[in-house]
């Protein structure tokens, strides 16, 4: 059985290239690190886009430095969601980035279309341009709705870990 890949970090990053939330899963708590790659990411994302040819959403692998492979996602409402895995000798297939993407946005969604959490954006903020990171900052969100967004990408990362060992 071969084993299994090990996400490090994940990144959300809404339209207008602000962080939403940025969750590391490894020990040390090296945040400082993950949020420099999750941004030196969207420049990469933006090359990547910006080539005629682009039309899906799984951007492969962007780069590797030191000893993580970064890969991209990018929806058709323009989230970004950059994954950190540790680099391994083991061959990573793109079907299974995939499907960790595909949880990832799932969670994503599921956590921002709660009509039962109140947001607490004003009227005048960016939130009518660009929703995502209004609903889920702590500072403008009902803390509820982080919390439980945290967790559905915890569940996410022990689903592909295969352990409980993640980071609280």
């Amino acid at each position: 059985m071969p084993p299994a890949l090990r996400i490090n970090a994940v990144a959300f990053v809404s339209a207008s290239n602000a962080p939403i939330l940025v969750r590391t899963f490894v020990d040390g708590g090296d945040d400082l690190k993950y949020h420099y790659l999750a941004h030196t990411s969207l420049d990469v994302i933006e090359e990547r886009i910006a080539q005629p040819k682009f039309n899906e959403c799984y951007l492969g692998l962007l780069f590797s430095m030191e000893d993580v492979a970064v890969y991209g996602f990018m929806t058709p409402l323009k989230l970004k969601i950059v994954v950190a895995l540790a680099l391994t000798d083991t061959v990573v297939r793109d079907a299974d980035v995939v499907l960790i993407f595909k949880a990832f946005h799932t969670a994503y969604m599921r956590s921002i279309s709660n009509p039962f959490l109140r947001v607490h954006a004003s009227p005048e903020s960016s939130a009518l341009v660009d929703p995502s990171p209004a609903l889920l900052t702590e500072a403008n969100a009902d803390a509820r709705k982080v919390t439980a967004f945290k967790r559905r990408v915890d569940d996410v990362a022990r689903s592909v870990l295969g352990h409980d060992n993640i980071l609280e």
